[in-house]
């Protein structure tokens, strides 16, 4: 299951902001003076908001997406690893990721269980959707009740008419550092996620061919293991008491 282990459950919200459509505001280009300026702040303000206003209006999306990979280990960046799909999202926290290369695989959640399903190896992980293993701001956006400026400190590597590309950190504890959402200021298209994880491995996603509020089925982010098929069950992380 090399291909999906490394899925961040951030994705779930990093697909969201693609539904979202974040460059959909257009946005002047900074004013000299750094990062901090008025007129970039101005210029997220927008592009939040643009985010917020799509993100409440979708109910489902889908897309076809490339994902590369980058491993750091041992301070050393890794291999880049590529894989392609189509995934599928339903509010609440429903989602659909079928992998075809460089294997197939399958990552199904209901809402309420998450499968990870390898058919090389004849093997499904099962595991709860819940704090446990869904920290953060991303529980929240699962449930539909996210609130970008409550649950992200936003800054920008660009905000203008030509390129809008943000960096969300969770104000929360969670299991990932940081979103990096790059959009296309002219036509609001989602170009590209970044999950950028707590050991600095980094995972790229970049959509194709998004679809919204084309009602999925429900049988669809549902999963039954295959006859033979070894199901593995996970328990949530145990709580550390403060």
């Amino acid at each position: 299951m090399r291909a999906v282990r490394s899925l961040p459950v951030a994705w779930w919200l990093a697909g969201w902001l693609g539904a979202a459509g974040l460059a959909s505001a257009q946005s002047p280009e900074p004013a000299a003076g750094g990062a901090a300026s008025a007129a970039t702040e101005a210029c997220i303000t927008r592009a939040v908001e643009s985010i917020q206003r799509r993100y409440e209006a979708v109910r489902d999306l889908s897309a076809d997406f490339v994902q590369n990979t980058r491993s750091v280990a041992l301070g050393a960046e890794g291999a880049v690893a590529t894989s392609r799909g189509s995934v599928v999202f339903a509010k609440p926290g429903k989602m659909r990721w079928a992998y075809q290369e460089p294997e197939p695989s399958l990552v199904v959640s209901d809402g309420r269980w998450l499968w990870v399903y390898d058919p090389a190896h004849q093997e499904v992980q099962k595991l709860p959707v819940g704090e446990g293993f869904l920290s953060g701001a991303a529980i929240q956006f699962l449930l539909g009740e996210g609130e970008i400026r409550r649950d992200f400190e936003v800054t920008a590597d660009a905000c203008s008419d030509a390129k809008v590309e943000l960096v969300l950190v969770p104000r929360r504890d969670a299991s990932y550092e940081k979103l990096r959402v790059r959009s296309d200021p002219a036509t609001g298209e989602l170009l590209e996620t970044t999950v950028i994880d707590l050991l600095g491995n980094v995972t790229q996603i970049a959509f194709s061919g998004m679809r919204t509020n084309r009602a999925p089925a429900d049988a669809l982010f549902r999963f039954d293991a295959p006859a033979g098929v070894r199901v593995i069950e996970l328990e949530p992380p145990k709580r550390t008491p403060p």
